[in-house]
C-alpha cells in the first residue's frame, strides 16, 4: 500500500555513502567485539572501535560531498496542524464513501 509520503521520496537513505557507513560500522564493532571475547582489553578495543567509527563517518561524509550521498535535502515533515488537517480530510473522505 503506497501513500503520498512514500511516493515523495523513495530512496530512504539507500545511497553508496549510507551503505558504506552502515557496513563499515558493523565490521568495526564486530571486530572489536570478537577481540574482546577472545581476551582483548575492553577499554582498548572500545576506543579503537570509536576512533574507527569517527574516521569512517568522516570518509562517508566526503563520499556524500562528492556525490555518492542523497541528492536532494530530506523532506520537511508537516506541522501538527497540517498533519491533523490532512488526517481530518482523509477521514471525511473515508466516511463519505
Amino acid at each position: 500500500m503506497a501513500d503520498a509520503h512514500h511516493e515523495e521520496h523513495d530512496d530512504h537513505g539507500n545511497t553508496v555513502s549510507a551503505w558504506f557507513l552502515t557496513v563499515s560500522w558493523i565490521v568495526a564493532w564486530t571486530v572489536a567485539a570478537v577481540a574482546i571475547i577472545f581476551g582483548g582489553d575492553l577499554v582498548t578495543w572500545t576506543v579503537i572501535a570509536l576512533v574507527a567509527s569517527i574516521a569512517l563517518a568522516a570518509v562517508a561524509g566526503v563520499m556524500k560531498k562528492v556525490g555518492l550521498g542523497r541528492k536532494e535535502p530530506r523532506p520537511v515533515p508537516p506541522t501538527r496542524e497540517e498533519w491533523e488537517a490532512g488526517r481530518g480530510a482523509t477521514a471525511a473522505t473515508a466516511t463519505a464513501k
